[in-house]
């Protein structure tokens, strides 16, 4: 019950967060981040205290699909936080704040018990960390790509009204996108480059499809990024292919999981 409640608490700032976001884009209400941020700050607090009672109730399973969820969640959370501290990403919190919110709540109730876990050494550690932060990064990219491509079309058909107006310059957003681009695929590199040299077999049965989705997401991000340095692809195709491949990582991260845990009952 307690879990349940720190759940419901952390949505509820979480939506809180979003709607003062998304009604201030829309010129409903004055733009606040610091209140956006501090009601984000406070639902994370809450989220974190979940994550230390389940892990105390011995709740947590390291590879289960509701942990993953939940961990990554207040991990994207406290990301775009950060970072909107110095960028204009928090209108992606208008996104990322209710998933984080809803994925929070779908997770308290799905829990087990920890079936044990196998020592992290040091690279292990790095391949974990490196994985999750790349995953954090690439879903703001994908919420800003969205944001971009938006502002992209309505500019393009010369609708300057609404939303428009309360967006930074279309090349302030492009460059904000490929900023977030270059810093996941840099953190996707050092996941799998340390994915090869500390995991005893990356291409295992457990491990092969997220190896190859991972690998497959690499691609993307570098054919996108060689692409619009040397071709100068912008535009909605940068949007078509940051998707692209943030689809296939959320699929690496999370499809097998839900495959086994969710449609096959296997948790």
């Amino acid at each position: 019950m307690q879990a349940l409640t720190l759940a419901i608490l952390a949505f509820i700032l979480y939506i809180a967060a979003a709607s003062w976001q998304g009604l201030a884009l829309t010129h409903r209400l004055r733009p606040n981040p610091l209140l956006v941020r501090s009601m984000g700050a406070f639902g994370l607090v809450f989220h974190l205290a979940l994550i230390i009672i389940l892990a105390d109730l011995g709740a947590l399973s390291t590879s289960s699909l509701s942990t993953s969820a939940i961990l990554l969640g207040a991990l994207v959370v406290l990301l775009l936080i950060l970072v909107s501290l110095f960028k204009p990403v928090l209108n992606a919190a208008v996104a990322l704040f209710p998933l984080a919110g809803v994925t929070l709540l779908l997770s308290a109730g799905l829990n087990g018990t920890d079936q044990g876990s196998s020592m992290i050494t040091p690279g292990i550690a790095l391949h974990a960390l490196s994985s999750a932060l790349a995953f954090a990064v690439l879903s703001i990219a994908a919420v800003q790509a969205v944001i971009f491509g938006l502002q992209n079309q309505a500019l393009r058909h010369h609708h300057t009204r609404g939303i428009v107006q309360s967006l930074p310059p279309l090349t302030t957003m492009e460059r904000l996108l490929f900023e977030l681009i270059w810093a996941g695929m840099a953190l996707l590199t050092v996941s799998i480059a340390s994915g090869i040299l500390f995991l005893d077999n990356l291409f295992a049965q457990h491990l092969a499809h997220k190896t190859i989705l991972s690998l497959a997401a690499w691609v993307i991000f570098a054919t996108l990024l060689f692409s619009h340095h040397r071709l100068g692809w912008r535009g909605m195709r940068a949007v078509r292919w940051t998707l692209g491949g943030c689809a296939i990582l959320l699929l690496a991260y999370f499809g097998s999981k839900f495959v086994l845990e969710v449609l096959i009952n296997r948790g």
